[in-house]
């Protein structure tokens, strides 16, 4: 589950949403730690491990102000990885990922 991962699905928000400052994502890195970005939010991963599934804690920004919280993630044999990203006393960010594919071809 280490790596980076593309967030393509977040049926709690309006489709135009994850995508708003950049592409939504999350990245684990195999070393307990990681990333997420979706619409205004950004995150630090915090106590990730395992290899099919993942708890974390995580602080960050929401539209400018401080936020935490925790999340999981948990991958299926399809190669997507479904998950929550939960903010302290507030929302549930519900989503699913597939690998970060990059292309080798030069603008």
């Amino acid at each position: 589950m280490n790596g980076k991962w593309r967030i393509v699905k977040m049926p709690d928000y309006t489709p135009d949403y994850p995508d708003m400052m950049e592409p939504a994502y999350i990245l684990f890195d195999g070393k307990g730690g990681g990333e997420f970005a979706f619409g205004c939010v950004t995150g630090a991963i915090h106590g990730a491990c395992s290899t099919e599934h993942v708890a974390f804690s995580w602080t960050g920004n929401d539209e400018m102000d401080e936020a935490n919280g925790d999340g999981w993630a948990e991958l299926h044999p399809n190669d997507l990885l479904n998950g929550q990203i939960c903010f302290h006393g507030g929302d549930v960010a519900n989503f699913t990922a597939k690998p970060w594919r990059t292309s080798s071809t030069a603008c």
